[in-house]
């Protein structure tokens, strides 16, 4: 029975127990004197990941436990390190003075930090939003929210798995709210490194939701935020405050509104584009996306702004325009240019300030810099108000100058205030004048109690006289036994020491009332008012978070200002038509990286959807055909999010939707081959397009046989061009049979990147000229790459080996000659197999019948053919 018998558990440990129940998900870091402890298993992780000893409490007894800690002011350096690491953490503080109990200190959880909520500066990234999201699974659609507690944004949005999935590519959450119910959902449906946390599927309940954000929004309907109707996005959003009161955060007065994702207003771009295009993730380590190139902000609003205009990019010709405009201002006003960024580089992070004012998380330093940035937009105001420019006066108009807010913090913030409002000297001198006596009292009683030494020196002859304190009687005078004969007798004595006698006076006794607790006064009354200046500074957290969002805007169109300037880009022109015209276009990546003195060889590109809605380019592998490809891609993004482009000159005709296939991307660990993959992500691209949407396939069909991929390349093409909206395509491929193309389809025409054959080698001039290409040079690609010799000279052999055995027969050619042949003997033959296919084939509506299923059909007849003379055989 005594094996049986409990482990005994001290006090502290059974506290630590009842907290940590409360919180099984999350690690707890136990406060405990001056360290943050962490026990058990948490203890195991924690030192695993923060590198730190690993120890064990009550070593060898009943109750061992691991342990692992560090100091409670190290919170700032180890806390973002666990929650990076994807762990959510629980701070579990002291919430009484230890001194001021005689039994185990009152504890418990003052904030949950996980992925998605954090108002920590080390965790989060200045110019990059830290998104929690939730996601919901309707009957039909699926619902979207994402806040960014630390700027108090919140969207919602709903719609098909494949729009969810595109954005959660482009907002990339640090952590995804589902239900318990949805994890199988999710996983099938979505992809990428997601951190997920799963909620009881009780949260998931639309009256709930609704309660929850009306009763945050203090409004009786979300009619007004024009989000009513998405039934599955609010009852996402709901999930989020919910989550929000699980962890512990109840102050989000800065949470003011809930805008949706308005789907039709941006360019459709799926998760393999955004991907392909490489705009703002690397697929390799050292990987330069777009968004590197592009980026000349210089404040943390404007660096979260420009990556929502690149996920975004709009399809509003006039709000195009009003960008490049002012940008087109700032590059023939370089002045005010210069005068807006010296001015922007002053503005600290007034969004995320502000958040930390409603969440009571913002220190007196903090509300310094608030007050200074908000000084520093004021002559960016007047600038754009006197502007000649209509955009920027608009801006101009809508900035707020904050005068009240900013005079209020001048008055009650000391401009040298420290980050800890414990620290003292935060209340400015002369705003409070209980405050201001209490301060003159502390500060002026050290030379008090200096002259009552001197003056009692001189009245006693008592040489060796000290005035000192402690905590049983307070102040006292010290005499040595030498002297105490002349101690007067209106002192009283109060402590007999070995060599000393100790008195007090009533003097003391009244200058101690008044300088006893006199710091203590000060640090309540301190607290006070600086509680009461941030309750007041309430009222302007919606004008500040406007503020934000206009200078993140402004930075934005001077970063794209400064981008024009530096790598002569131009304004391109935009228009309604279906045409894209582009004249020396760059790609915008690939030139910034080239060596000092070689220049990028520009390319002209022109698609419409009446003469060449279709160009095929040919070409052999790195002569830059993917360049030309991902470059007018680029350009058509730049100069839709209000850029200027790499070109010399650029008409685009407003494009809604753009498709690219790049490169193999395998999803072998997911059992799914490069060529399955191709086909999932073609197949979305042909369900999905319009007379607007631009198309970029690259080597489609190289993931199969030679025959099967020229099958399906052919078949693909010549669904794009005969498709009722005519889509603007580019096609790169190594098939030069498909230059066969052009010839029965009118909107395809043929373009080759061009090289130099020399002698042993071939010069690449990356130059797109009309025409097709003949030949691969895939042999001297091989030899550029380092083949040894001996693997080149065998492969040129074979090469001239297997072009002599088929002659001058293009394989375009056998593959019609083939099928000429099978139709002529087909129908000759009086076999009840081949009247049975006949009488298929005779059957079959070809009008209705797609290029693929043709191309199916035609291989199933083949097969059975196959089938029936290996059975003769």
């Amino acid at each position: 029975m005594a094996g049986n018998k409990a482990k005994k558990v001290t006090p502290l440990m059974k506290q630590y127990n009842a907290i940590k129940a409360k919180y099984p998900d999350a690690l707890l870091l136990f406060r405990v004197g001056d360290f943050y402890e962490t026990f058990g298993k948490d203890a195991v992780k924690t030192a695993s990941i923060l590198n730190i000893m690993l120890t064990k409490r009550g070593n060898g007894s009943e109750s061992e436990t691991a342990l692992a800690g560090f100091p409670h002011h190290s919170l700032n350096t180890y806390l973002p390190k666990l929650v990076k690491a994807g762990e959510r953490v629980a701070i579990c503080d002291q919430l009484e003075d230890p001194k001021q109990t005689k039994t185990i200190v009152k504890r418990g959880v003052t904030e949950l930090v996980t992925p998605g909520v954090a108002l920590n500066d080390e965790v989060l990234q200045s110019n990059t939003n830290n998104f929690l999201a939730a996601i919901h699974f309707g009957k039909k659609e699926v619902g979207v929210s994402f806040l960014d507690v630390s700027t108090g944004e919140f969207l919602v949005s709903q719609g098909t798995a494949d729009y969810i999935d595109k954005l959660l590519q482009n907002f990339n959450p640090s952590e995804i709210l589902l239900s318990k119910n949805d994890k199988k959902q999710f996983e099938d449906q979505f992809t990428g490194d997601f951190h997920t946390f799963f909620i009881e599927n009780w949260v998931f309940k639309q009256e709930y939701a609704t309660e929850l954000l009306h009763k945050h929004f203090k409004v009786n309907s979300l009619k007004g935020f024009g989000v009513d109707h998405l039934r599955e996005g609010c009852l996402s959003s709901g999930v989020i405050l919910h989550y929000l009161n699980e962890t512990q955060h109840r102050q989000l007065e800065h949470i003011t509104t809930l805008r949706r994702i308005a789907e039709d207003a941006y360019i459709w771009m799926d998760r393999f584009t955004i991907k392909n295009l490489e705009l703002y993730h690397q697929t390799s380590a050292n990987a330069v996306t777009l968004l590197d190139v592009i980026d000349h902000t210089i404040s943390p609003m404007g660096g979260r702004t420009l990556k929502r205009w690149l996920a975004l990019p709009l399809k509003n010709k006039a709000e195009i325009e009003k960008r490049h405009q002012v940008v087109d201002y700032f590059l023939s006003r370089p002045e005010i240019l210069h005068k807006l960024q010296s001015q922007i580089k002053h503005i600290g992070d007034i969004e995320r300030l502000i958040s930390k004012v409603a969440t009571g998380k913002i220190n007196p330093r903090e509300i310094v810099q608030l007050k200074n940035s908000l000084e520093a937009i004021v002559p960016i105001k007047a600038m754009a108000v006197q502007s000649e420019n209509e955009a920027l006066k608009v801006i101009g108009d809508t900035l707020h100058d904050c005068e009240l807010l900013r005079t209020k913090i001048k008055s009650v913030i000391c401009e040298d205030a420290p980050v800890q409002l414990a620290k003292g000297n935060c209340i400015a001198e002369g705003f409070h004048s209980e405050l201001d006596e209490l301060r003159s009292l502390s500060q002026s009683g050290k030379d008090y109690l200096d002259n009552i030494v001197e003056r009692e020196t001189k009245a006693t002859g008592i040489t060796s006289l000290k005035i000192a304190s402690n905590n049983v009687f307070g102040y006292y005078i010290e005499v040595r036994n030498t002297h105490k004969d002349k101690v007067p007798d209106t002192w009283i004595r109060k402590q007999t020491l070995v060599n000393a006698e100790r008195y007090i006076t009533e003097e003391l006794k009244e200058y101690e009332a008044k300088i006893l607790g006199a710091e203590e006064k000060i640090q309540v009354l301190e607290q006070n008012l600086f509680s009461e200046l941030i309750v007041w500074i309430y009222d302007y957290i919606q004008p500040v978070q406007l503020n934000a969002q206009l200078i993140g805007q402004l930075d934005c169109l001077a970063s794209f200002a400064m981008l024009a300037k530096q790598h002569q880009y131009v304004r391109p022109f935009i228009d309604d038509s279906l045409a894209i015209e582009i004249k020396n276009g760059r790609h915008p990546v690939i030139e910034k990286q080239l060596p000092p003195g070689e220049s990028y060889i520009a390319n002209d590109i022109s698609l419409n959807n009446e003469e060449q809605q279709f160009i095929m380019i040919t070409g052999p592998n790195m002569s830059g055909k993917s360049a030309i490809l991902r470059q007018t891609a680029l350009i058509v993004l730049l100069a839709q999010m209000g850029s200027f482009v790499p070109a010399d000159e650029a008409r685009i005709g407003i494009i809604d939707k753009i498709f690219t296939r790049v490169g193999a991307s395998d999803n072998i660990s997911m059992g799914e081959s490069t060529f399955m993959v191709e086909m999932n992500e073609t197949a979305s691209i042909l369900n999905n397009i319009s007379n607007r949407s631009l198309v970029l396939l690259d080597e489609i069909g190289r993931g199969t046989s030679t025959y099967d991929g020229i099958s399906i390349a052919w078949a693909i093409s010549e669904y794009l061009h005969e498709h009722p909206a005519r889509p603007k395509t580019l096609f790169a491929t190594h098939y030069h049979e498909l230059n066969r193309m052009s010839e029965t389809f009118p909107r395809i025409k043929n373009y080759n990147v061009s090289v130099k054959e020399l002698k042993d080698t071939v010069l690449f001039l990356r130059k797109l000229v009309k025409g097709g290409s003949e030949h691969s040079f895939g042999i001297h690609v091989a030899e550029l790459a380092g083949m040894p010799q001996q693997v080149i000279r065998r492969a040129n052999k074979m090469l001239v080996e297997l072009e002599a055995s088929r002659g001058s027969e293009k394989i375009a050619d056998r593959i019609e000659k083939q099928q000429d042949e099978l139709q002529l003997s087909f129908f000759n033959l009086d076999d009840p197999l081949l009247e049975e296919i006949k009488e298929e084939i005779v059957n079959t509506e070809i009008d209705t019948l797609t290029p693929v299923e043709a191309l199916m059909k035609l291989n199933e007849i083949k097969r059975m053919l196959t089938a029936k003379k290996t059975a003769k055989a």
